[in-house]
């Protein structure tokens, strides 16, 4: 009679969702210019999908967080600020819908903008920017790293949009509900 085989701890695959990223000021008023399809390329191993122009990617199989990081910020072609989140942030995102079943005015993008690190949190919502007269760009709340709201379509407007970082006291980088709306059907066709 054989004897009872030793146990043999199971391990447990644990696979990683994927992660978005987000590059700051990229393709901007002819700066820091690139092409973000030839970085995805570049980063295929990991299975990268490219959103648009603005520095905004799909990571599928990221591996480990610090050497996808190491290997995008190598290829990148000058020095950028980087927000990553999992891709699960996204989908609840997307999922809460902040801004509601209304539709927007033509006039009227709704947006996000994904701060680099933990910020602080205004004690009132909205905050319009101006404070007075006419608003450019109206927050109208926040969760973790994300803040939403909107902005009209004005030259001044890129000017208030750059006043998030004072207002939450961390860098942010923003995209359009659109592009996030887009960036969740990504990660949901997996």
């Amino acid at each position: 009679m054989l004897g009872a085989l030793p146990s043999v701890p199971r391990t447990r695959l644990v696979r990683r969702m994927a992660i978005v990223v987000f590059l700051r000021g990229i393709n901007v008023g002819g700066h820091r210019r690139f092409r973000p399809s030839l970085l995805a390329k570049e980063l295929s191993k990991y299975d990268v999908a490219n959103i648009g122009a603005t520095g905004t990617f799909v990571v599928r199989k990221p591996g480990s967080l610090a050497r996808f990081r190491a290997a995008l910020l190598e290829r990148l072609p000058f020095d950028a600020e980087v927000s990553i989140c999992d891709g699960r942030e996204v989908i609840e995102l997307e999922t809460d819908n902040p801004f509601g079943a209304k539709t927007a005015r033509p006039d009227i993008v709704r947006f996000v903008s994904i701060l680099s690190k933990d910020g602080r949190v205004p004690s009132t919502m909205p905050v319009a920017l101006p404070a007075d007269g006419e608003w450019f760009v109206r927050v109208i709340g926040s969760r973790k790293r994300f803040v939403f709201g909107e902005y009209r379509r004005h030259m001044k407007t890129i000017g208030y949009l750059g006043q998030i970082d004072k207002l939450f006291g961390a860098p942010a980088t923003t995209r359009s509900w659109n592009t996030m709306l887009s960036i969740a059907r990504i990660l949901k066709s997996r």
